[in-house]
């Protein structure tokens, strides 16, 4: 497994605090961040904190999935669907600390650095922090890509090995952050190259000052940000993993925003009037993972087994509280190609019985089931379904002790296959079903967010014919196929689509909701 490293940002690097007015937002967020460089990252913690620093070539429009320009002023596809070529934003300026002082502005030289540190072995900076470019692998890149271009010091070119449909709007996902080319050099010439990822500087709206594990992110406004400067002064990431406290701080006013309130509590939220709850139909989805590497779950009929004797209704009656509708694909209905034919597990514990009586366990067996120790947009108490899935397991013979390791432990230890069982979800980054069918149960992410380890070559055929077709109607239809498979496979136990809440304090102006569950500080504001 490899070792998470959580930084403090020594005082060195922290420029001087140099607000004048009271635009200081708190933002009571769950956990701390896997990295502070966008390609290692892997859960929307993570990503929150680096979406701040880091712009990518293009983005998606605010509260939407439709891609937009970004540090790409426009981009161009060649007939044959093999060439994108960037025209890159002129005067873009990098972020500076006491490292480093920028001696340029944003080009290509940039885009070229954050692709191949990721894409290319023999790169200086590819095992710098990490060597594990999570993201770049599961949405497929290296199978993809197959040059990378500088075209002169504001055009680049991709050029694809086979046509890849949701490319464009990969690249619109967080993990593509641009990166210093200049800051990297400047770094491995003090022969210091991980300060680039302890000290990030990016061309995004607020620049990191401090890190300090378990307490807090600071920012502040980046003043010479392209798109304008942001109208908070300084943000700040207050870490406070539980969610009664965090909405024990937005109450006394300590926090402003919070993430993943309780749904027991929203009553009480909705009633408050210094406060503002946002909801959204989430693109998401929750879900128990089996591990297909270890026995028993090699065995389908044991998956099959243990699917039937889970009480999806209760646990989205006890622990959702009514705010989640039952998974029954992968993929939420709102997504296109959502295959509306395919039935759900039926909760039957006697039939659950004999199936494993029929694999070979009469007596059942025991495993173990992570429980993840945060509250996600698809999970408000994993630690409560746990409890409810070990009592159902229970009925039928089966005996599952519950395991909760730390967050960032928790992820990484699910990715290496760590686990028997364990709890864990997705929300969608880009809206394109590749996201979900691909990213998470695709054959090429099983070092990545495939953590069933699940690798049929009947469904992984589809989602790649699928994934490089232009024609939407045929993407649809081997997606539907697809789902079909993956369900009489049982890989998982497709558990909820929630409604992501958002509570605000009323002062608060300006905040988007994303689809993705993102949060998103450029535009907000306080009221004086």
């Amino acid at each position: 497994m490899i070792s998470r490293l959580i930084w403090a940002l020594p005082i060195a690097c922290i420029a001087p605090l140099t607000w004048a007015s009271n635009q200081t937002l708190v933002f009571c967020s769950e956990g701390n961040p896997e990295f502070l460089k966008p390609s290692l990252n892997t859960n929307t913690t993570s990503f929150d904190v680096t979406e701040q620093i880091f712009d990518k070539l293009v983005t998606f429009e605010p509260g939407g999935t439709q891609v937009i320009p970004a540090l790409a002023t426009r981009w161009t596809v060649s007939p044959n669907g093999l060439e994108y070529t960037f025209h890159l934003r002129r005067g873009v300026k990098w972020q500076s600390n006491a490292l480093f002082t920028p001696r340029r502005d944003f080009n290509a030289d940039d885009v070229l650095f954050t692709f191949e540190r990721q894409w290319k072995r023999d790169h200086p900076f590819y095992t710098v922090t990490s060597a594990k470019h999570v993201y770049f692998n599961d949405v497929g890149m290296p199978e993809v890509l197959a040059s990378l271009q500088k075209l002169d010091d504001h055009t680049v070119k991709f050029t694809l090995k086979q046509p890849d449909a949701p490319f464009v709007a990969n690249m619109a996902m967080s993990w593509a952050g641009i990166e210093s080319a200049e800051y990297a050099r400047a770094m491995r010439q003090a022969g210091t190259p991980e300060k680039i990822d302890q000290a990030p500087l990016g061309t995004g709206p607020f620049q990191l000052l401090r890190f300090e594990k378990d307490v807090a992110l600071t920012y502040e406004a980046f003043a010479k940000h392209w798109a304008g400067r942001a109208k908070l002064d300084r943000l700040v990431f207050d870490i406070t993993p539980d969610a009664g406290q965090r909405w024990a701080k937005l109450q006394s006013g300590a926090c402003h925003v919070m993430a993943y309130p309780n749904p027991a509590d929203l009553p009480s939220m909705r009633d408050d009037p210094r406060m503002a709850v946002m909801n959204q139909t989430g693109l998401n989805v929750g879900y128990v993972a089996y591990n297909l590497l270890k026995k028993p779950f090699t065995d389908v009929r044991v998956r099959r087994a243990l699917n039937m004797a889970i009480n999806k209704r209760r646990i989205l009656r006890v622990i959702y509280k009514n705010t989640a509708v039952p998974a029954i694909n992968p993929i939420p209905p709102m997504v296109w190609s959502y295959n509306r034919e395919v039935e759900d597990d039926v909760f039957d514990p006697v039939a659950a019985k004999k199936l494993l009586v029929e694999a070979g366990y009469p007596a059942g067996f025991s495993t173990t089931l992570w429980a993840m120790p945060v509250q996600r947009p698809y999970m408000p108490d994993a630690m409560g379904v746990a409890k409810l899935v070990q009592e159902d397991l229970a009925q039928v013979g089966v005996t599952v002790k519950i395991d909760s390791p730390d967050w960032v432990n928790y992820v990484s230890g699910m990715q290496a296959g760590e686990h028997d069982m364990g709890i864990l979800g997705w929300t969608g980054d880009n809206g394109d079903p590749d996201n979900f069918l691909n990213t998470l149960l695709g054959c090429t992410s099983l070092k990545g967010h495939n953590v069933a380890k699940f690798c049929f070559a009947p469904y992984d055929d589809l989602v790649k014919k699928a994934k490089v077709s232009s024609e939407l109607d045929e993407r649809a239809r081997l997606y539907h196929r697809a789902q079909a498979i993956f369900k009489s496979q049982a890989p998982w136990f497709t558990l909820a689509h929630t409604v992501q809440f958002k509570v605000l304090r009323a002062e608060v102006q300006g905040f988007v909701l994303s689809p993705s569950g993102r949060h998103s500080f450029d535009g907000v504001s306080l009221k004086p």
